[in-house]
């Protein structure tokens, strides 16, 4: 006896969302992999191993960045290459590379001086800068109650600070800065490229603005520190390990965004919200577990109030959309 048609059709569509269903979830752990291993890394080669020049190593991530992302657009086809339209646009996308720029230096600058649990604590802070500068920006207002989440995203932050036996005062004005650069290049980028003919995936984006990020750390790095390619020419003689570190460090960096579009583009953005609070939480245990740094109930405590508040702001703004 053959099989009919409708259950040969049904088994073929079964198996191929349960092929879909894999991809997304190696799709996840990879992305996962990809954004928490290049924070520990940043940690480890920033704090742990004598490396101390964030501005190079944001350098060595931007020139990663320039390299494969130019490779995964134009020789593999990842997604469809979008030309630069005009001067104005360019000078848009230079705008928006500098503050890029500004937020990854400045997030790497703190990891020299707080521990990563604390460091993603105020990083969780993002939606409130955000909010702010969308209602600065362009006067775009949420409903009362999207704001009112907010509240015990700021609470939480402040509770952790009083609680983080490793507070430092430069790192932490440095990590705010980086988290405030961060909300305010995405509130930048709806501004300057919201014309349809100006649009750019994130993967064209990112091929345009890591060249330019390049040439902007460049100076920055020898005037500022100095001493960076001397001491990462001596630290390579004598730890071989090191080189690797950097590349496999610097690979990750354009992983997380590759994969940071990837998941963008094959999941909700819902699910994107949820995993995205969830890897905060995933790389905080890891890196307490790694290095070791004290925590506090306080800490604990304030760090789980901000993620409940981004939770709360980001199903608050999807309710009263």
């Amino acid at each position: 006896m053959s099989s009919s048609p409708s259950s040969s059709s049904s088994s073929s569509s079964s198996a191929t969302s349960r092929k879909d269903a894999v991809f997304i979830v190696l799709l996840i752990i990879l992305w996962y992999s990809t954004n928490i291993g290049v924070l520990l890394l940043n940690k480890f080669l920033l704090s742990n191993y004598g490396f101390a020049f964030p501005i190079f190593l944001t350098m060595c991530h931007m020139s990663a960045c320039a390299i494969l992302s130019y490779v995964s657009i134009m020789f593999l086809k990842v997604v469809p290459p979008q030309r630069i339209k005009s001067r104005s646009q360019f000078l848009r996308i230079a705008t928006l590379s500098v503050v890029f720029c500004g937020s990854v230096v400045g997030g790497n600058i703190s990891l020299k001086y707080l521990p990563v649990s604390f460091n993603q604590a105020v990083g969780a802070t993002t939606p409130f800068f955000t909010a702010l500068f969308a209602y600065m920006m362009t006067r775009k207002r949420e409903a009362w109650a999207t704001y009112t989440c907010l509240v015990p995203v700021v609470a939480g932050v402040v509770i952790a600070s009083g609680g983080e036996p490793s507070f430092h005062l430069y790192g932490f004005i440095m990590c705010i800065g980086a988290t405030a650069a961060r909300a305010f290049k995405s509130v930048l980028q709806g501004v300057l490229l919201s014309s349809e003919g100006e649009k750019l995936s994130s993967m064209n984006l990112m091929l345009y603005m890591a060249p330019i990020a390049v040439v902007v750390l460049l100076p920055a790095a020898l005037v500022m520190e100095p001493s960076a390619w001397d001491v990462v020419l001596s630290l390579g003689q004598e730890h071989k390990l090191m080189w690797i570190l950097l590349f496999i460090n610097s690979t990750m960096a354009y992983g997380a965004n590759l994969c940071n579009f990837l998941v963008t583009k094959h999941t909700s953005a819902l699910t994107l919200q949820v995993l995205g609070n969830a890897k905060g939480a995933v790389a905080v245990v890891i890196s307490i577990l790694i290095f070791q740094n004290p925590v506090t109930f306080i800490g604990i405590a304030g760090y789980t109030m901000t993620v409940m508040g981004v939770v709360a702001y980001g199903e608050s703004k999807r309710r009263y959309k």
